[in-house]
């Protein structure tokens, strides 16, 4: 046999040998962080749900799911052990990256509950505001030019529909014209 022939082999054997030491580095560093956990830690399931370690065993973990809830999980369930800090920011909910930024609600309950209560206090009836803008804003005079150009389209509009509606008669009155000359 020539080299030529083997070293499709040696390639394939060479791949599949780097794919599986990556693999088991993954899996060594996995085990070593279930390992490293400690009780009171902050951890991640590889279901997603986020848990507090209460007891370590050989095999399983206590982990309380919610306050005075508890489950026991294999440790090869534990995604990841999280900071402190960052298990903490999870669960409230805060995010410090954007501290700064104002907060936008999430319904609109909260944009219109001043108007609502002003509505409330006016006897019971809901102002969309238009008297109010009708009062502050002047009404403004079209000029002339403007307003023979609205009434000419309108007549325009008008002549065409009359057309068409002469048009659709005088294919009615054909019609029975021929089924007469038909019979």
């Amino acid at each position: 046999m020539s080299i030529v022939t083997l070293l499709p082999f040696i390639v394939l054997i060479g791949a599949m040998f780097l794919m599986t030491r990556s693999a088991k580095k993954k899996q060594q560093a996995a085990a070593q962080m279930r390992n490293e956990m400690q009780a009171g830690t902050g951890v991640r399931t590889i279901g997603g749900m986020f848990a507090t370690v209460k007891e370590i065993h050989e095999e399983t973990v206590l982990l309380e799911v919610a306050p005075g809830v508890h489950a026991i999980y294999a440790k090869n369930a534990i995604g990841a052990v999280l900071a402190d800090e960052e298990y903490n920011r999870i669960l409230d909910g805060a995010d410090p990256i954007h501290a700064d930024e104002p907060v936008v609600p999430d319904d609109a309950s909260s944009l219109t509950a001043a108007s609502a209560d002003e509505a409330a206090d006016k006897g019971d009836k809901i102002d969309l505001g238009k008297t109010e803008a009708a009062a502050a804003e002047p009404a403004v005079d079209e000029p002339a030019a403007d307003k023979a150009k609205d009434t000419k389209a309108v007549e325009d509009t008008k002549d065409a529909k009359d057309a068409v509606k002469a048009d659709a008669d005088t294919v009615k009155d054909e019609k029975k014209s021929g089924d007469d000359e038909a019979k």
